[in-house]
């Protein structure tokens, strides 16, 4: 049988009664070379490889459609439900005792064939079917992914802090990003793949050969200064299919903001500037760090004093306040 949790109740309940068999699917989306980053000068940004392509989740869910079909095909009255990212799955652990890898000491899956540059999907059916060979542990003594953790992130091997995590910071945390760890986030707006790049089983990874999945040139070291300049109908149109729309406007504008300020480039306040004019309250207290992060102290005194007095929002105001100025 299949649980998951209830978001309305906290309690577990039945996806589906009448599991017999479990298939675990691994879709390579590797970059082949290393894949290129932001700009040494700051004025470009660092996106996750793997949303630098199509949507995974509608690739993927596309490629195991496809297989649920060939399964009831071949069974009589069988029936199959598949799942990326869309259910509490442990895609992970299932994936390991399904002989596609082990969970590395970063927590994420690595494969002899294809390094850790690959997505997961899940098919839950009602067939009976083989039970494959759980893949045994390859880190080692390793511990290079570990070490290049940004914000420290491991507390221990095989154990993640996701609320330290650069991936978590960027794309699912809702509010302001947590002012110890923005110096850290560097160029980074949607991702990291820091303790994947780091891991040495990636020097046997491959290109993907799935074409939905070659970066675009929106996600490849896009320029900081356009990005800031995008509203919520620019930020659609420029990453519609991509994974990275999923975060919304506001909260990429935070990134950019934060990558902006990590930039030194006194070239980028005026962009600065602008999102401190921002709607969006997530957004202009990430630009009143930004800012002070750019600009001299008398520019960002005298900045303050202007701004202040007219700002309404709690959070706002406290990102003034952590800068000296109530």
């Amino acid at each position: 049988m299949a649980w998951m949790e209830d978001p309305r109740r906290g309690a577990p309940r039945l996806i589906w009664p009448d599991v017999r068999g479990v298939v675990v699917v691994a879709m390579n989306y590797g970059p082949g070379p290393p894949p290129a980053d932001a700009a040494a000068d700051g004025s470009r940004a660092t996106i996750s490889v793997y949303a630098r392509g199509r949507d995974y989740h509608e690739v993927v869910k596309g490629k195991l459609k496809e297989l649920a079909d060939f399964l009831r095909s071949r069974a009589v009255g069988g029936d199959a439900k598949v799942f990326v990212d869309t259910a509490a799955l442990m895609e992970k652990p299932l994936a390991q005792a399904a002989g596609l890898g082990w969970q590395g000491k970063h927590t994420n899956l690595v494969s002899r064939e294809l390094g850790s540059w690959f997505f997961l999907g899940v098919i839950l059916t009602d067939v009976e079917l083989p039970r494959a060979a759980p893949h045994d542990d390859r880190c080692g003594t390793c511990r290079a992914c570990l070490d290049a953790c940004p914000t420290n992130a491991f507390p221990a091997p095989y154990r993640l802090d996701a609320r330290r995590c650069v991936s978590y910071l960027t794309i699912e945390l809702a509010g302001p990003i947590p002012r110890q760890f923005r110096e850290a986030i560097g160029d980074r707006i949607y991702g990291c793949d820091d303790c994947l790049l780091a891991c040495p089983w990636n020097r046997f990874a491959v290109a993907a050969s799935e074409a939905k999945f070659a970066a675009r040139a929106a996600t490849t070291a896009p320029d900081l200064a356009g990005l800031a300049a995008l509203d919520d109908a620019t930020f659609r149109a420029r990453f519609a299919g991509t994974a990275v729309k999923r975060i919304g406007r506001d909260r990429f504008a935070r990134n950019v903001a934060i990558a902006i300020g990590n930039s030194g480039r006194a070239d980028l306040i005026g962009a600065t500037s602008r999102l401190l004019d921002d709607p969006s309250p997530l957004v202009r207290g990430a630009a009143v760090w930004a800012a002070a992060r750019l600009m001299s102290a008398p520019a960002f005194a005298a900045l303050a004093g202007a701004r202040t007095g007219r700002e309404r929002d709690a959070d706002v105001r406290d990102e003034w306040a952590a800068e000296g100025f109530a």
